[in-house]
């Protein structure tokens, strides 16, 4: 079976890119950050919420490349968003 990860998973884009993968047969694992408020509201609401693997990440480090290694993954999609206030 193919498997992606998907970085930014509870957010829109990273939602309906999931629903997509999973229909096409893949194994989703979203990549969600140690201190997320884990807002999985959009997966619940699309009903994949329960077909999904996680993995905590910290972008900081190289914790993606071990996910990525770990798990042979062709496809990374990134589509995070950190946000810093100063």
């Amino acid at each position: 079976m193919r498997t992606a990860i998907v970085t930014g998973i509870s957010g829109q884009d990273g939602a309906y890119l999931s629903q997509h993968l999973l229909k096409k047969g893949y194994r989703v694992v979203g990549a969600e950050r140690r201190n997320a408020s884990g807002q999985l509201w959009r997966l619940k609401k699309l009903g994949i919420l329960d077909q999904i693997e996680f993995s905590g990440y910290d972008l900081r480090t190289t914790d993606i490349q071990k996910i990525r290694n770990k798990l042979l993954l062709k496809f990374v999609y990134l589509l995070n968003c950190l946000k810093r206030f100063f």
